[in-house]
């Protein structure tokens, strides 16, 4: 136990230092194996570790996702998004920025990246509501906020991560995601109806566009609206597992882009690139990962903290309450990924020894992660704002995204009060 809180705060300085995750997660998991069990054990686990974590075949969810993100992405398939939720909307009490939250979240379900959602949504939502006199600090606030929703909705990467390094079976997961991802859009736009009401004139009223026009534009999104339900219709229906999934959406994906005549040899080339790209990322920081897990399983770190919690006396909910706090707080410091790898290994057999479903503390993580990347000092999402906006000042996103993190902490204790939000679509489809 002693062993694990030492190797913890090691991995921790490690990680505030600045040395990559993967390398502070594995470096630690080394060094506490072996002087713990021996060098030429350790030499041996991590060996073991990399084959099997490069051999998985679970782990192929991974580049494919991301390649059909980014080939989605490359498209230009954003616009018509934007402009069919445009119609719909528009003329609603903050009807833009509703938008831009509901466009967000569709560009998120076929994309499962909230940087990729932040910066091509914001390129096509901040111009439209510049020029119809939304103010800056609800313009950039949605924008920010809307796109978590590539983390909290299905296929989101941290997704996969979570359920790669817990055994969660991911298409659980995906059905488990539907109903807290509808609830955290119903907020955000209750969010946006609250600024707007308390400040009309930071979002002039629009005129409703005509029905006519509003069932065109649905016309323009068929092809993704097709693409999203076959890959996750296939997972729900038990059709396809989430590898084959992954597979269908890319192909689907590269024939979308191809009729589209967006795809040129050297797109394609950058496509393919930045896919290769963040999957090494992703692969090394999973094997920094599982190397760190062996280290903790070795300690029986789990063991004492769930003897720890029983002995404590709190409630099952109050240990809840505590995990959500303490990511609550890491999510303002640290990215979601070094987050999740960190602490979900420590938290993860506490929380299924205290009787909950590992699904919902799946979806519960994503969501507190998701906070993480619109909470100061760090938030990604804030930040990402700037590479296409440099004009807007930090404070003025900070101070516009304040009602969203509020709606996402009631999400939270909504969610930790009563999973059945979670398990419910589990336990219907998989059952």
């Amino acid at each position: 136990m002693a062993a694990a809180g030492v190797g913890f705060l090691f991995s921790l300085i490690l990680i505030f230092l600045r040395v990559p995750i993967a390398a502070a997660l594995g470096i630690t998991g080394f060094l506490g194996f072996g002087l713990l069990v021996g060098w030429r054990q350790s030499a041996t686990m991590l060996a073991i570790t990399t084959r099997d974590a490069s051999m998985s075949y679970s782990l192929v969810v991974i580049p494919l996702f991301i390649l059909m993100g980014n080939l989605i992405a490359g498209t230009g398939v954003s616009r018509e998004l934007y402009r069919a939720a445009q119609t719909w909307l528009g003329g609603l009490k903050g009807g833009l920025a509703n938008a831009t939250i509901v466009s967000c979240a569709g560009f998120g379900m076929v994309c499962g990246s909230s940087v990729a959602t932040v910066v091509t949504m914001g390129k096509v939502a901040l111009p439209s509501m510049r020029y119809y006199g939304y103010r800056d600090s609800l313009s950039s606030a949605t924008i920010a906020a809307g796109a978590t929703f590539g983390l909290l909705l299905p296929p989101s990467v941290l997704a996969i991560v979570y359920g790669i390094i817990t055994e969660t079976h991911i298409g659980k997961l995906y059905a488990a995601m539907l109903i807290p991802g509808i609830l955290g859009i119903v907020g955000y736009m209750a969010a946006v109806y609250w600024t707007c009401w308390r400040d009309p004139s930071i979002a002039p009223l629009q005129t409703k566009t005509p029905w006519k026009e509003r069932v065109a534009a649905l016309g323009t999104i068929w092809p993704v609206l097709l693409l999203f339900t076959t890959v996750l219709g296939g997972i729900y229906s038990g059709i396809t597992t989430a590898a084959e999934a992954s597979g269908i959406g890319a192909l689907g994906a590269f024939l979308l882009a191809l009729a589209r005549r967006r795809l040129t040899w050297q797109i394609t080339y950058d496509i393919l690139l930045d896919s290769a790209q963040a999957t090494a990322i992703i692969f090394g920081v999973l094997i920094g990962a599982l190397v760190f897990t062996q280290f903790l399983n070795y300690t029986g770190a789990h063991t004492g903290l769930l003897n720890f919690v029983r002995d404590s006396g709190f409630s099952s909910f109050t240990v809840i309450v505590i995990i959500c706090v303490i990511y609550l707080f890491l999510g303002a410091v640290m990215e979601e990924l070094s987050m999740v790898l960190l602490t979900v290994p420590l938290f993860f057999p506490i929380v299924v020894g205290l009787g909950y479903d590992p699904v919902w503390f799946g979806v519960l993580v994503v969501i507190l992660c998701g906070i993480g990347l619109i909470t100061p000092p760090v938030g990604m999402n804030l930040f990402m704002i700037r590479t296409f906006a440099p004009d807007i000042h930090i404070m003025t996103i900070i101070r516009g995204i304040v009602p969203f993190v509020a709606v996402e902490v009631i999400r939270v204790f909504v969610l930790a009060a009563f999973p059945i939000l979670a398990t419910f679509l589990p336990m219907l489809l998989f059952n």
